[in-house]
């Protein structure tokens, strides 16, 4: 128990997503993973140009990038790798940090589009809502 029983230290190897879902599925979670990174690194992060973005990118990319290494590299072998958890929370799954990082980036991009309304290239959406008006 860490943090006065707040965290918990639980070593698990899941072959599934969130939540040990899909665990029959391993390999097209790993091409999923694949050709999310490709995205984000070929498509989006080009693109960007606001501080905000790039740190929600950033975070997508060490997410993606933390379990893909697992999918790849770890047993039972090449594209169906068991990802490695080891955190839990009372009450809830057990993840790893690259699960932290993929949800404090969808925390981020909701921030960024819902309450900043601000695009990759910086660019208030609102303003573009005004113009169409």
């Amino acid at each position: 128990m860490l943090l006065g029983g707040l965290l918990r230290l639980q070593l698990i190897f899941n072959p599934g997503a969130a939540f040990s879902m899909g665990e029959s599925v391993t390999p097209v979670f790993t091409v999923i993973s694949i050709v999310a990174l490709v995205f984000v690194l070929g498509r989006l992060l080009p693109r960007t140009r606001h501080v905000g973005w790039v740190v929600a990118l950033g975070l997508v990319l060490a997410g993606i990038l933390g379990n893909l290494t697992d999918r790849i590299f770890r047993p039972p072998g090449f594209l169906h790798g068991h990802v490695v958890d080891f955190l839990q929370l009372p009450n809830f799954a057990i993840f790893n940090v690259a699960d932290m990082c993929i949800t404090f980036a969808a925390v981020l991009i909701i921030w960024l589009v819902a309450i900043t309304q601000v695009d990759l290239a910086g660019r208030s959406t609102r303003d573009a809502d005004k113009a169409e008006a």
